[in-house]
Formats: structure tokens, sequence, C-alpha cells
């Protein structure tokens, strides 16, 4: 019998929801401080040119409500997704096709991060999936102690990968300015690829609190509080409080991050519990639903407008321009999603990753 993927009578709404509104938050980030905009070593170094007042305190918003959340919002998501994907499959052929469906994100992952832009997370989300999997054969209580000591550890040393030196930060920044805006495809892949070494300690740093999010998403989801949120909303009424109360608690903590984005997903989750929440939060769903094709398409999109083989506007706009023009492309996506699932049951990229998984063809008619 052949395995077949979750079909969107399946879905909770609720996920692709929560995936959505979180897509915003990464593209926000990505976009105006991690990367496209600027270098992305430019956060590690001393402000030298004050920004205008409107950008300073956009970015300073950006940075309390999104910085680090909205990856850490998404880390939990995929541990979710993860779970439901091993829940669900054949306990024949789970292993085989969780392997699949993992080296596959990876191939996709290090096309997207050599080729495209520097700054992407799938390739790290395939690595730790790796090592999430077999904690998925175990039981609840080894999900929870799993994700409580990692998350732990990443507490009481978030920083266990030094970054490079002001030094070489100051150099690349300075070659970025340099070459990002005006370089051609081949000299911008060129210092892509020699920005790889200050980018991998962050990586490697940020690795025990996104295994530990992964395992608590698979732990959540195995105790039935999102897939019967309903029955549950006075407990995640309850958890978006002590969210709250342990992110003010936490302010100095790495932890304040997580604690601020499972807030987040805690408020989500009991507001699509009722009609009216539904209503107001179900735009979010399609992108949800797409948010890997979403993810790629926006890195398609900013590489164009910001680097030399495009537009070349890299380091030429301020971060309010820089934040309407990416609000106005997520608009433009959350448009597009709705309109592409009326006449497909997954987005292009979501498509391709389920067909190379399961090695079928899938439907592709919604």
């Amino acid at each position: 019998m052949r395995s077949s993927a979750v079909p969107p009578a399946e879905r909770v709404t609720s996920l692709d929801v929560v995936r959505g509104v979180a897509l915003y938050g990464v593209m926000a980030m990505n976009l105006v401080v991690d990367g496209f905009r600027v270098s992305l070593f430019e956060r590690f170094l001393p402000e030298t040119t004050p920004k205008p007042w409107l950008d300073q305190v956009v970015e300073n918003f950006l940075l309390a409500s999104f910085d680090l959340k909205a990856f850490a919002l998404f880390s939990f998501l995929f541990g979710i997704g993860l779970a439901i994907q091993f829940d669900r499959l054949q306990p024949a052929r789970r292993t085989l096709l969780l392997v699949r469906r993992l080296a596959v994100l990876l191939t996709i992952g290090i096309i997207h991060l050599v080729f495209i832009w520097n700054g992407d997370i799938l390739t790290e989300y395939a690595v730790v999936g790796f090592v999430a999997l077999p904690f998925l054969f175990g039981s609840r209580l080894l999900l929870a102690m799993g994700s409580i000591c990692l998350l732990a550890f990443y507490a009481a040393f978030p920083e266990t990968m030094p970054i490079p030196d002001a030094m070489w930060l100051r150099e690349h920044v300075s070659a970025a300015t340099s070459i990002y805006p005006t370089g051609d495809y081949a000299a911008i892949l060129k210092l892509r690829i020699e920005e790889l070494p200050g980018i991998l300690p962050l990586h490697v740093g940020i690795f025990p609190r996104t295994l530990g999010l992964f395992l608590l998403g698979a732990f959540i989801w195995r105790t039935g509080l999102v897939s019967q949120a309903s029955d549950n909303r006075d407990i995640l009424a309850g958890i978006a409080l002590l969210g709250v109360l342990a992110t003010v608690g936490l302010r100095s903590n790495a932890l304040a991050d997580v604690t601020l984005a499972l807030t987040y997903a805690a408020v989500i989750f009991a507001i699509m519990t009722t009609q009216a929440g539904s209503k107001l939060l179900g735009w979010a769903a399609p992108l949800g639903r797409m948010a890997f094709t979403n993810y790629l398409l926006q890195s398609l999109i900013f590489g164009f407008v910001f680097y030399g083989y495009g537009l070349g506007l890299f380091g030429k706009v301020g971060v309010t321009a820089t934040l309407c023009f990416g609000t106005a492309v997520y608009v433009g996506q959350v448009m597009l999603s709705r309109r592409w699932l009326r006449n497909h049951t997954f987005g292009p990229v979501e498509w391709l990753w389920r067909r190379l998984m399961y090695g079928s063809p899938q439907e592709t008619a919604a």
C-alpha cells in the first residue's frame, strides 16, 4: 500500500495560520536586518551612522517583536509538522519516508544557501530534523525531557560558538557594501560563499535551541493541545499568560525569545478556536500552507531587488521604506497563495517536496 500526503481536509488550519503569521516576522527580519537590505554582520558592530528617528523606531520594534522570536516559532512549528508526518505515516515505511523528506529539504536548503541567499534556515532545519527523528520513536516524556534539557543548555550557554572578531566583521561588511549592490552574479556568489565561515557559528550556537523547539513542538502535538484546541482554549490562554510573565521575568535571558514566541503561538491557537477569530486570521492559512514556496519566493524577489544582478538597492534603502516594500510583497503572497490553492492541493515547492519524498505522483488539483 502506498503512503500518501496528508490531505487538506485533515490539516489543522490553525497551524497554517500560525505559520503564515510567523512568515511575516521571518520576512521582516531577513529583509531589514539579516542580509538583504544590509550585511547581516552589521548587527554585531557598533552603529557608526545614526538612523533617522522613524527608521530607528521601526528597527527597535522589529528587534523587540520578531528578532529570533519568529525563527523560534518556525522551529516549534516544524517540530509539530515532523511529528504529524511521523504519526500519520505507516510504521513500515515511516523511517524511510522521513529520511527522504529531510534529505530533500537538505538538498533544497543547500541550493538556497549557496546560490540564492546565505541567510538560509532550511539547511539547519534538515540537519536538526535528522537528529530529532530518533526522539519521535520515544514517549512524550522523552520529548519533554529532551526539550527541557536542550533549552536549559541554550539558556546557560547561549554563545557556544564565538562570532568572528571585529576586524573580520568590518572587512566583510565593507566587502558586502561594495559588491552586493554592484557586482554581477559571479562576484556575488563568490562573496556569499566567503561569508559562510562567519555564518556557521551562528547556526551552531542556535542548534540546541532549534532542536529543543523541534522536540517541544512534537511533544505539544502529541498532547492533543493543538489538534483539540477548542477543548483546550482555557489552557492555551493560561499558557499565553504564563508566556508573557516568563518573558518579562527573562528579559535578559536567551529564553525570553522562546517564551515570547510560544506566547504568540498560544494566542493565535486560542483565537482560532472562535468563529470570529477564524474569520479574523483565516487570511493567513493559504500563506501558511505554502510557506515553503513563499519563503523561497521571497529570497528570489529580495535578491533581485537588492543585489547587483537586479536593481542593486543593497545599502541604499532605509529601514521603514524596506519594511513597507516587504509588507507589500507579503500581502501579494497572501493573495497569490489563496488564488493558487483554489486550483491546486499544494504549493509548487510543497508539491515537489512531497513528490520526491513519496517517490510517486501527488495530487495537484484542488
